[in-house]
C-alpha cells in the first residue's frame, strides 16, 4: 500500500506559491543546509538573523515534501517525549535546563509570523486529554509543572462534566487548558519563512537538487546531479529522509508512519460542539491521537498505529475509525482526504543535534520522533547557536548520546513494533496509560 506523501491538506490549502530553481551550476557558501523542510529553513532563517546570509539550501523534492507538510499542526509545549529518558544523559541540572524552553518553541513561532507577516493561521488554544483518573493525576503535575516557567497564558486544569468546555467528547476524564498552544498550517509557516529569508536575506534555496555525493574537509563538496555547492560548513536536515547517504546519520534513527484525514467542510454549530475554544488536543497515551480544527471548518485527525507497526489498506476507514471513538455523532460526516508517511525517531524519542565525529564542520538535526512541529523551532535555534560558535545549551543537547539502531533496514516493521509494545509498557508507569 503506498501513502500518498503530497496530497494533503496543507498542499490543498497553502497561500504561498513559491517555487525555486534547481542548481544547475557550481557555486560556493559559508554554509550548505541538506533538507527543505522545518530543520532546513528555521535553520538558515536563524543563521540569517544572526548575519550568516550566505548559505544554501538543498531540497531533494520541494519545500515541505516531508514532515513538514504532513503532520497534524500541533503548537504543543516542550521538546521531546518522556524527558526521564535522557536524564541520565543530562542529570537533574540539564532536566530542568530543558525543560524551562518548554514553553520557547511557541513563543519564537508567533514572534516570527508577527516578523515576517506569514499568512500561517496560528490560533491559540491546546487541549491535553486524559482518559482516566491515572492520566489525570499525570496531568495535574503537568499544569504545575508548566505554571512554574511563568508563562503569561491561561492554564487550566479541568474534570468531569468541565471537561466539555474544552472538547465536545464524552471519552475524556480530564484535560487541561494551555492558551499558549495552538495550532498552525505548518506549510505556510514554512513557506512564508522560506519567503523571507531568501527575499529578505538573499539565502539561496534550489529545489529538486538531491544531494548525490559529499567530500568532508576544510572545505565540503556537495556534488548534485547538475552542480555543486563548496561550502565552509555543511547541516544535515533531511530527518526522515537520509536514505543512508550519510550513513553515521542513518543509523540512529527509525522511519515510524503517521497517519492523517480530513473531513469535508462542517457548520459553524458542530465545529463549536467539536472544540469550543476552537483548538488543537490531543491524548497523553504513549501513542496520542491528535486533532484540531481548522479555519475552513474541518477537523483534522491523525495517529500512528498503537502496537504493530503497519500501513493500513484503507487510510480513509483507518483514520475515521480512530476519529468516531472520540466523536460518535460524525458519523454521517465525510472523509475528504487521507494521507501518511514517514518521521525519523530515535530509541530516547528526543531530537539529535551536534557535529558528525572527527568533523567539526558537519552539523546535524534529525528524529524529532512525531513531535515536531513546535520543538523544531527550539532545536534549530540552539543548533544554530552551535554553527555561530557554541552556547551552553547547545552543549547541553548535543552532548546527548546517539543510539545506533541495529537491523534497522532489514526488520524495520518489526523493530518498531517492539519498540511500541516497550513505550506502552513504560506510558503505564509513567501516567500515561
Amino acid at each position: 500500500m503506498h501513502t500518498d506523501e503530497t496530497a494533503t491538506y496543507y498542499t490543498a490549502t497553502k497561500k504561498y506559491e513559491l517555487s525555486f530553481p534547481s542548481l544547475e551550476n557550481d557555486i560556493q557558501a559559508e554554509v550548505v543546509i541538506i533538507g527543505g523542510g522545518f530543520s532546513g529553513i528555521h535553520t538558515a532563517l536563524e543563521l540569517a538573523e544572526h548575519g550568516v546570509t550566505d548559505t544554501v539550501v538543498l531540497e531533494a523534492r520541494y519545500l515541505g515534501f516531508g514532515g513538514t507538510g504532513r503532520n497534524g499542526g500541533q503548537v504543543m509545549a516542550g521538546i521531546g517525549h518522556d524527558l526521564d529518558a535522557i536524564k541520565a544523559d543530562v542529570g537533574e541540572d540539564g532536566l530542568r535546563t530543558i525543560f524551562a524552553l518548554s514553553d520557547l518553541g511557541p513563543q519564537i513561532m508567533r514572534e516570527r509570523i508577527a516578523r515576517y507577516n506569514i499568512d500561517a493561521d496560528f490560533c491559540s488554544g491546546y487541549g491535553y486529554l486524559a482518559y482516566n483518573a491515572r492520566q489525570a493525576k499525570t496531568l495535574r503535575s503537568w499544569e504545575k509543572d508548566f505554571k512554574s516557567l511563568g508563562s503569561p497564558h491561561e492554564i487550566r486544569y479541568v474534570e468531569g462534566a468541565d471537561v466539555k468546555q474544552l472538547i465536545g467528547s464524552d471519552v475524556y476524564h480530564a484535560g487541561l487548558l494551555h492558551m499558549g498552544g495552538g495550532h498552525v498550517h505548518s506549510l505556510n509557516l514554512l513557506l512564508g519563512e522560506a519567503k523571507a529569508v531568501s527575499e529578505i536575506y538573499g539565502v539561496r534555496i534550489f529545489e529538486y537538487s538531491p544531494a548525490l555525493q559529499i567530500e568532508y574537509g576544510d572545505t565540503v563538496h556537495v556534488r548534485t546531479a547538475k552542480g555543486s555547492v563548496r561550502a565552509k560548513k555543511i547541516v544535515w536536515a533531511c530527518d526522515g529522509f537520509n536514505n543512508g547517504i550519510e550513513p553515521e546519520l542513518h543509523k540512529s534513527t527509525i522511519n515510524v508512519y503517521a497517519y492523517n484525514s480530513m473531513t469535508e467542510p462542517l457548520s459553524d454549530e458542530l465545529i463549536k460542539r467539536i472544540s469550543p475554544i476552537h483548538g488543537a488536543y490531543s491524548d497523553i497515551r504513549p501513542v496520542i491521537n491528535y486533532y484540531r480544527v481548522t479555519n475552513e471548518n474541518r477537523l483534522l485527525f491523525g495517529s500512528s498505529t498503537s502496537l504493530v507497526e503497519h500501513i493500513p489498506a484503507d487510510l480513509k476507514a483507518w483514520n475515521r475509525k480512530l476519529m468516531l471513538e472520540v466523536f460518535p455523532y460524525l458519523q454521517d460526516v465525510k472523509i475528504d482526504l487521507a494521507w501518511g508517511g514517514p518521521m525519523a525517531s530515535t530509541l530516547n524519542l528526543f531530537p539529535q543535534i551536534g557535529t558528525l565525529p572527527d568533523r567539526p564542520n558537519a552539523y546535524f538535526v534529525q528524529g524529532y520522533s512525531g513531535f515536531g512541529v513546535t520543538p523544531s523551532q527550539i532545536i534549530c535555534k540552539i543548533l544554530s547557536e552551535g554553527i555561530l560558535g557554541g552556547s551552553d545549551r547547545y552543549r547541553l543537547v548535543s552532548s546527548i548520546p546517539r543510539a545506533s539502531i541495529r537491523g534497522k533496514d532489514q526488520y524495520r516493521a518489526l523493530l518498531v513494533t517492539l519498540g511500541k509494545v516497550m513505550h506502552q509498557t513504560s506510558g503505564y508507569w509513567h501516567g500515561r496509560r
